[in-house]
C-alpha cells in the first residue's frame, strides 16, 4: 500500500490543504506537551541564570562580586554539567516518544551503554545539548508565541472588553466605542490562520532541531559514506560486457547467421506468388533484427515500468509489491537522465529487497526529492538496524553502481534502528 502523505510537519507545512489537516492540532499538541518540560527545565537553568546575570552585571559597573555569589555560581555550574548528562536520559526518552506527533520518520533507540558513557560519548552530549535547548532557547520562543497569541485574542475581543471598561489597549492605541474596535476584532480574526501557521512553524522548528540532535546514531557512527569503487564497477561491467559478446559472436552470432542464410536461401526456391513467402519474408527480417536487438540489451537494460510509468510510478510498483508496508513520498520536477532514473530505480528495489529480508521491519519508507540539480532517493525503516557494508557486497554493490554516476551512498543502521540509506545523484542534463 503506497500514498504520497507528507512523513513530517515540515513537509505538510508547504502543502496547500494544511490549515485544513490534522497537522495543525498534532503541532499545538506537540507544543502542549513541551511546556512541562521546558518549563521545570527553564526553572532549574535560571536557578544558576539569574545569579550569573547579576554577576556580569556588577562586573560591567565595576562593582566587586562578594565571594559567596562566585562560590554558588562554581558549585551551580558544576552540578548542572554533572547532572546534565543524567537528566538528559528522561528528557529525550520523553522526546522519542513525543516527537512522532511532528515527525512520523523514528529516532534511533536508546541503549544503556553504562555511566561512564554518558560523560565521555558525543551521542550523549548531544542529548545534553538538547535538553539545553530544550531550558533555555525554547521558553523564550514559546514566550514570543504566547505574547503574539495574546494580543490577537485582544484584538478579536475588543468590542466585548470595551463595553466593561471606559477604554481598551490595542496594541499600539487605545479604543472606547464599539465602533473604533470593530475594525481591530476584524484584522483579529483575519490574523488567526496566520497565527495558526506560525505555530505549526514552530513546532516543525523545534521538532527539526530534535531530529538533529537525536537523530544521530546513538553508537557515534553517523551517517558515512560506504566504501565504493567505480574502477572495479568499470572493470567488472567491462568484463561481464566482453564475456556476453564472446559467448554472441562465438555461440549465438554463428547459429543466427547460419538461421539467416537457410532463410535466405529458402526465400530464393519459394516463388513469390506462393502463400510461404511472405511469412519466409517476416521470419527472414526478424532473424536479421535480432542481433541488433542483442546488442541493444548488453549495451543496458532498463526495467519496462521505469519507460512506462516514469520513476515515482515504478517506485510506487516496487513498493507495492513489498510485504511491509511501504509510504511513498515523490517530489519530482523536471525529467530526469535515463542512468539516473535507472540507477534510482535499482537503489530502491536493492535496499527494499534488504528491508525484506534481512530488517526484521514492519514499515519502511521512500524519499524521492529533486532539488538544486540533484535527486536524492532515502529508503528507511524501523527494524532492527545494524547494516555493515563489510559483511556482503549487496550495500557495496549499490555504491559501485551509485559511483559510476558520479553519485554517493551514504548509510545509517545502528544497531537498534532504524535503517537509512540515503543515496545523492547529479541530475543535470
Amino acid at each position: 500500500m503506497t500514498t504520497a502523505r507528507p512523513l513530517c510537519l515540515a513537509e505538510a507545512l508547504r502543502r496547500p490543504g494544511y490549515l485544513l489537516s490534522p497537522w495543525p492540532w498534532r503541532a499545538l499538541a506537540y507544543l502542549l506537551t513541551t511546556v512541562p518540560v521546558a518549563g521545570v527545565l527553564a526553572v532549574g537553568l535560571l536557578v544558576v541564570g539569574a545569579p550569573l546575570l547579576a554577576a556580569v552585571n556588577a562586573a560591567r559597573q565595576d562593582r566587586p562580586v562578594e565571594l559567596p555569589l562566585v562560590l554558588f555560581l562554581a558549585v551551580g555550574a558544576l552540578t548542572v554539567l554533572a547532572s546534565a548528562p543524567v537528566v538528559s536520559i528522561a528528557v529525550t526518552a520523553v522526546e522519542r516518544q513525543r516527537i512522532g506527533l511532528v515527525d512520523g520518520r523514528p529516532l534511533p533507540a536508546y541503549r544503556w551503554r553504562g555511566l561512564a558513557a554518558r560523560y565521555t560519548g558525543a551521542d550523549a552530549w548531544r542529548e545534553v545539548a538538547h535538553t539545553f535547548w530544550l531550558g533555555g532557547v525554547v521558553p523564550l520562543g514559546y514566550a514570543v508565541s504566547t505574547l503574539l497569541v495574546l494580543l490577537d485574542l485582544t484584538l478579536v475581543a475588543s468590542p466585548w472588553l470595551v463595553g466593561d471598561a471606559d477604554e481598551v489597549i490595542v496594541v499600539w492605541t487605545t479604543v472606547d466605542t464599539t465602533g473604533e474596535a470593530v475594525p481591530y476584532a476584524v484584522l483579529g480574526v483575519l490574523l488567526l490562520p496566520v497565527l495558526w501557521y506560525g505555530l505549526g512553524v514552530l513546532a516543525a522548528a523545534q521538532g527539526a532541531v530534535a531530529r538533529w540532535l537525536l537523530g544521530r546514531p546513538a553508537d557515534g557512527a553517523a551517517l558515512r559514506e560506504v566504501s565504493r569503487s567505480r574502477a572495479r564497477l568499470v572493470d567488472a561491467y567491462e568484463t561481464e560486457r566482453r564475456r556476453i559478446e564472446r559467448d554472441m559472436h562465438d555461440g549465438a552470432q554463428p547459429r543466427l547467421t547460419s538461421l539467416t542464410l537457410h532463410l535466405g536461401l529458402a526465400r530464393l526456391d519459394v516463388p513469390e506468388d506462393s502463400p510461404a513467402a511472405a511469412p519466409l519474408a517476416v521470419a527472414h527480417d526478424q532473424a536479421k533484427n535480432l542481433m541488433v536487438e542483442l546488442r541493444q540489451i548488453v549495451q543496458g537494460i532498463r526495467p519496462q515500468s521505469l519507460t512506462d510509468l516514469g520513476l515515482a510510478g515504478a517506485v510506487r510498483e516496487l513498493a507495492g509489491e513489498a510485504t511491509v508496508p511501504v509510504t511513498v513520498h515523490a517530489d519530482l520536477g523536471q525529467p530526469l537522465p535515463e542512468l539516473v532514473e535507472s540507477t534510482a530505480y535499482f537503489v530502491v528495489s536493492e535496499a527494499l529487497g534488504n528491508v525484506v529480508r534481512h530488517a526484521g521491519a514492519t514499515r519502511a519508507g521512500v524519499r524521492l526529492v529533486q532539488a538544486d540539480g540533484e535527486l536524492v532517493v532515502e529508503v528507511s525503516d524501523d527494524g532492527h538496524g545494524g547494516a555493515d557494508p563489510t559483511r556482503g557486497t549487496g550495500l557495496t554493490g549499490l555504491a559501485d553502481r551509485v559511483a559510476a554516476v558520479d553519485g554517493r551512498l551514504l548509510l545509517a543502521s545502528p544497531p537498534g534502528g532504524p535503517t537509512l540509506v540515503r543515496v545523492e545523484l547529479p541530475c543535470r542534463r
